[in-house]
C-alpha cells in the first residue's frame, strides 16, 4: 500500500522491535523489501528529521556570538564597566563596553567564518549509504536515511542507522564504539526476546557500528536522537584525546593565569597602600589582568587552522579535524601501506598459473568466475581479474549460487557456481596462498588430482618466494564439487583441491624514490606495514630506496610482549605479514618511544590504527569506517600531496606560536613596565580605558598572522609545542621592552616634563607603536630586512601604526583622557622606537643562536 507523503506522520514502532518479524514490521513501517519511494522517503525525511545524533543548530551564528561573552577576560571586563557605572564613570563604562563589544564582534566573525568554511569542506567528503529507492539501489547521503529504508550493507560499511537485519551472510559486526566488545559479532536474520541487551540483538544493526565482513540488508526502524548510539552519547560525554598542541595551550593558559594573578594582586595592594582610589585601582588592576593575556588567542587559532584547513583542500587535502594540523607538523614518523600509496594502486593481472608455473585457461576461468560473481567487498585485485578478461573466456554457462564472503580471519573468498544439468557444485576459493593451501588437501597436477603433503606445501611455498622476490603479488586458488544444497557456510572450505596460482604486478610510482627523499628531508621516518608477503615489500622498498633489511612479520610481533615490542619497533623499517590487530600495536609501540606518527590507510583493518595515530590519513576512495577514523582525507592517494600538508602543517605551526611568542612577550614587558611605573608614579601610568584600547588595537594586526609568510628553515623539521620556549621568549623579550619602557618614563619625565595626561598620552602611542614594529623583528629568526611578511599582516600594521601617532591629534580622544603631543615629544618617542627595534634585532640572534645550541646540547645527552 502506497501512503500519500502529504499526510504521512511519525508513527512509533514497537520499543523491542527486533522481537518481531520482519513481515510485521515492515507492515509496521509501512514499507516494502523493495524500498521506499523518492516522495515517501521525502515526506518522511521532513517528519523525522536528519538522521543526526545532534540536530542542525539554525541559530548557530548567534549561540557563536554569544559565546564570546563567556570568556573569563570579557566577564572580567563587564565586571570593570559595572563597577565604573556604579562609582559614577559613566565614560568610562561605556569605553570598556565598546571595546568588549568590538573584540567580541571581532572574534566572533573570524570564528564563523572560521566554522563555515569547515562546514563547506568537511560537506565534499560526506558519507553515503547505498539504500533502495523506486526499487532501485542508489547512493544518498547518510542523513537522508529514514525510517522504512532498505539499506545494502557490506564489508567496510559504516552502518548509518538502527535497524532489523532482512538477509545477511556471513555478516560480521565491530560493535567496538557500542558495546565495547572488541571482537566482532555474527549477526543473522531473525526474531530475539523483547528482553535482549543491545550486545544480545543478534538480528539487530545499530548506528556507529561497522561491517567488519559480510553482507546484508537491512531495514531501518530507528534514525538520528532515537538510536541507541545517541542514548549512550547523551548519557556519557565522549571526550576526544587530547592533542600535543591542546595540551601545550592549556599548560600556556596556567603559566599565563599564575603571572597575572601575582601581577594583579601585588599592584592592586600596593596601590591601596598609596593611597590611591580604590576603585581606580581595582579597574586599573583589571585591565592589567586583561592586557597580560592574549584574549584572541581562540579566535587566531580557529582563523589559522581554518585558513591553513583550505589552503591544504587547495593542495589536495581535506581536514576533517582541525587540531590534527598542528600534528601533522608535529609527525616524524610515517606508517603506510604499500599498495597505492609507494605503488601505482593499479594492478595488473599478469599471469594465471597452474602448481606447475604453466599459463591454465582453466585457472583464468575460475579466477574470473569468482572476481566478477561475487558481491561483497570490492577490490582492486577482483577488479584486475575482471580487466583480464579475454574474447575466449566464455561465463555465460555458469550460475552464482552462493557466496562465502572474504574475511581478515580466513582471509579468502569462495563462489559457488552451477551449470544446468549438472547435480553437483562447483566451489571456487581464491585468497592468500598461505590461507587457501590451509583448506586443500590435494593438489591439481597434470590433470591429476594428488594429495597434498608436506613436500608438496614446501614447494608451492617455495615457489610463491621466488615470485615475491620478483614483486609480483601472488594469490592462491583452489576449487573442489559438493553435491548441491541450499547454502554454504565458511565450514564448507575444507578438502579442497589447489588448483594454481594468480600473479599480480603494482609497479612503483613514478618519482616515488624522490618524493621519500623529500619526506626524509622533512625529518619524517616512513615505515612501511602491510599485509603483503615479506619479500614482495621488501623487493619494492628497496626499488623506491626505503631501508628494506629491517623486516619484522607478522608472526615475531603476536610472539612479543607490549614491553618487548615497544624496544623492537623503532629498529625495523617494514612490518610485513600483519594482521589489522597488529598494526594498532605497533602504533601504539611507536608513539610510546615519543614519537608523533602519522599512519596512511584505507581499508577496514586499517580503522584501529587511525584512530590510534596522532594524524590518521585515509582517501577520498576509502572505505566508510576508514574515512571516519581518519583526522585528514587525500583527494588523491599521493605522498607528495600528504608532503604538501605536511609543510602546510608546519607553516599553520609556525604562525600560531608567533602570535603566541610575539604578543605574550609584548604584553608581559608592557605589564610588567606599568606595575612598576604605577608604584613609582603619583599617577597612573595608562588609565584602564587607555589600556584595553592599546591592547585591542595591537591585536588587529595579529589577526593577519595567519596569512603570513613563513621562513623555509621553519618547514624542514618537524616543530611541537615548547611551553619553555615559549617562557624563555616572554621573559627575555618582554624585559627589552621594559627596559625601553623606562628610558620612555625617564624622557616623558626628566626632558619633556610631562603632565599626566601628556605623559598616559606619551607612553600610549610609544606602547602601541613598539607592539606593532615589533611583530616585524621577532617574526623570522634571519634578519627582519630578509623576510618579506604578508601583504595583509603589512598593511594592517602599517595602518594601526599611523592611526597611533594620529590617535592624539583626533576629536574626541579626550574621553580617553589624551592630549596632543608636541613635536619634540613625538620626535623622542620615535627615536626610542628605532632604538628599541635595533636592540630587539640583535637581541633576537643571540636568542635563537642559544636555542640552537641548548637544543643540540639536549639531542646529545
Amino acid at each position: 500500500m502506497h501512503m500519500q507523503p502529504e499526510t504521512f506522520s511519525p508513527k512509533t514502532v514497537d520499543a523491542a522491535y527486533w522481537s518481531i518479524p520482519a513481515d510485521t514490521l515492515l507492515t509496521g513501517l509501512e514499507s516494502r523489501a523493495d524500498g521506499l519511494s523518492s516522495e515517501e522517503a521525502k515526506a518522511r525525511l521532513a517528519a523525522f528529521g536528519d538522521n543526526a545524533i545532534h540536530a542542525r543548530r539554525g541559530s548557530s551564528a548567534v549561540a557563536a556570538f554569544l559565546r564570546q561573552f563567556r570568556s573569563p577576560l570579557v566577564l572580567i571586563l563587564i565586571f570593570a564597566a559595572g563597577v565604573s557605572a556604579v562609582v559614577g564613570e559613566g565614560s568610562e563604562a561605556a569605553i570598556i563596553a565598546v571595546i568588549v563589544l568590538a573584540s567580541c564582534i571581532l572574534s566572533f566573525t573570524q570564528e564563523h567564518g572560521a566554522s563555515r568554511a569547515m562546514e563547506a569542506l568537511t560537506a565534499r567528503i560526506g558519507r553515503k549509504a547505498l539504500v533502495l529507492r523506486d526499487g532501485r539501489e542508489t547512493p544518498i547521503p547518510v542523513e537522508e536515511v529514514v525510517p522504512g529504508d532498505i539499506v545494502r550493507l557490506s564489508a567496510g560499511n559504516l552502518i548509518p542507522a538502527d535497524g532489523i537485519l532482512l538477509e545477511t551472510r556471513e555478516l560480521n559486526v565491530s560493535e567496538a564504539a557500542l558495546t565495547g566488545e572488541t571482537f566482532p559479532v555474527v549477526k543473522t536474520a531473525g526474531v530475539c526476546p523483547p528482553a535482549a541487551t543491545v550486545g544480545q540483538r543478534t538480528n539487530a544493526a545499530f548506528t556507529g557500528t561497522s561491517v567488519r565482513s559480510g553482507t546484508a540488508t537491512m531495514a531501518v526502524v530507528k534514525t538520528g536522537g532515537q538510536t541507541e548510539f545517541a542514548a549512550i552519547a547523551a548519557a556519557i560525554a565522549h571526550v576526544a584525546p587530547e592533542t600535543e598542541f591542546a595540551r601545550g595551550i592549556r599548560r600556556f593558559g596556567y603559566l599565563m593565569t599564575k603571572i597575572m594573578l601575582v601581577i594583579v594582586i601585588l599592584v592592586f595592594f600596593a596601590n591601596l597602600l598609596l593611597h590611591r582610589p580604590a576603585v581606580d585601582s581595582l579597574l586599573f588592576s583589571l585591565a592589567l589582568a586583561v592586557g597580560l593575556t592574549p584574549e584572541l588567542l581562540p579566535a587566531i587559532i580557529s582563523v589559522t587552522l581554518a585558513r591553513g584547513a583550505r589552503t591544504m583542500a587547495a593542495n589536495g587535502v581535506i581536514v576533517r579535524r582541525l587540531e590534527a594540523i598542528e600534528n601533522l607538523g608535529s609527525m616524524d614518523i610515517l606508517c603506510t601501506d604499500k599498495t597505492g600509496t609507494l605503488t601505482e594502486g593499479v594492478i595488473h593481472l599478469d599471469a594465471c598459473l597452474d602448481v606447475a608455473g604453466a599459463e591454465a585457461q582453466e585457472v583464468r576461468l575460475w579466477a574470473l568466475l569468482n572476481a566478477t560473481l561475487q558481491t561483497g567487498m570490492a577490490n582492486p585485485l577482483d577488479e584486475a581479474i575482471a580487466a583480464g578478461k579475454r574474447p575466449e573466456d566464455d561465463l555465460a554457462g555458469y550460475i552464482k549460487a552462493d557466496e562465502i564472503p572474504y574475511d581478515f580471519i580466513r582471509k579468502r573468498l569462495s563462489v559457488v557456481v552451477r551449470r544446468p544439468g549438472e547435480a553437483e557444485d562447483l566451489v571456487i576459493c581464491k585468497g592468500a596462498v598461505q590461507t587457501v593451501v590451509a583448506a586443500c588437501s590435494s593438489v591439481m597436477e597434470a590433470g591429476a588430482t594428488v594429495p597434498l603433503d608436506e613436500v608438496q606445501a614446501a614447494r608451492i611455498d617455495e615457489t610463491v618466494r621466488a615470485w615475491s622476490g620478483k614483486g609480483y603479488r601472488v594469490l592462491g586458488l583452489a576449487v573442489q564439487r559438493f553435491a548441491r544444497k541450499d547454502a554454504y557456510r565458511a565450514e564448507d572450505e575444507a578438502g579442497l583441491a589447489f588448483a594454481g596460482f594468480l600473479l599480480f604486478l603494482d609497479p612503483p610510482k613514478a618519482g616515488m624514490a624522490e618524493t621519500l627523499k623529500a619526506i626524509a628531508v622533512r625529518g619524517i621516518r616512513v615505515k612501511v606495514i602491510t599485509g603483503d608477503n615479506r619479500h614482495v615489500a621488501a623487493h619494492l622498498a628497496e626499488i623506491v630506496g626505503l631501508p628494506h633489511r629491517r623486516i619484522l612479520t607478522g608472526e615475531e610481533v603476536h610472539s612479543l610482549t607490549k614491553e618487548a615490542l615497544v624496544r623492537r619497533v623503532t629498529q625495523n623499517d617494514i612490518f610485513a605479514e600483519i594482521d589489522p590487530n597488529q598494526k594498532e600495536r605497533i602504533i601504539a609501540a611507536l608513539r610510546g618511544h615519543g614519537h608523533v606518527v602519522g599512519y596512511l590507510g584505507d581499508g577496514i583493518n586499517d580503522a584501529p590504527a587511525l584512530h590510534e595515530a596522532d594524524v590518521g590519513i585515509s582517501v577520498d576512495g576509502a572505505v566508510d569506517v576508514a574515512r571516519e577514523a581518519a583526522d585528514m582525507i587525500l583527494l588523491q592517494r599521493d605522498l607528495g600531496v600528504l608532503l604538501r600538508g605536511v609543510n602546510d602543517g608546519r607553516r599553520i605551526f609556525a604562525n600560531t606560536m608567533k602570535y603566541i611568542s610575539i604578543t605574550t612577550s609584548a604584553n608581559f614587558g608592557n605589564m610588567v613596565s606599568m606595575a612598576f611605573a604605577s608604584l613609582a608614579l603619583p599617577f597612573l601610568p595608562l588609565l584602564a580605558p587607555q589600556i584595553l584600547l592599546n591592547n585591542f588595537l595591537s591585536d588587529v594586526p595579529s589577526l593577519a598572522i595567519a596569512t603570513d609568510n613563513v621562513d623555509a628553515d621553519q618547514v624542514r623539521t618537524p616543530r611541537r609545542w615548547d611551553i619553555a620556549f615559549v617562557r624563555r621568549f616572554m621573559v627575555t623579550f618582554g624585559l627589552i621592552s621594559s627596559l625601553f619602557d623606562f628610558v620612555t618614563f625617564a624622557f616623558l619625565l626628566f626632558v619633556a616634563r610631562a603632565t599626566a595626561e601628556l605623559f598616559q598620552t606619551g607612553w600610549f602611542v610609544e606602547s602601541l607603536i613598539t607592539q606593532l614594529a615589533i611583530v616585524l623583528v621577532v617574526r623570522t629568526r634571519v634578519s627582519f630586512w630578509r623576510s618579506r611578511p604578508s601583504k595583509l599582516l603589512s598593511g594592517l600594521t602599517l595602518v594601526i601604526g599611523l592611526l597611533a601617532l594620529a590617535i592624539p591629534y583626533l576629536p574626541g580622544v579626550g574621553w580617553f583622557g589624551f592630549v596632543a603631543l608636541p613635536s619634540p615629544v613625538l620626535g623622542g618617542l620615535v627615536t626610542i622606537t628605532f632604538a628599541y627595534l635595533a636592540a630587539s634585532e640583535t637581541a633576537k640572534h643571540w636568542f635563537f643562536a642559544h636555542e640552537r645550541h641548548h637544543g643540540n646540547a639536549k639531542r646529545s645527552l
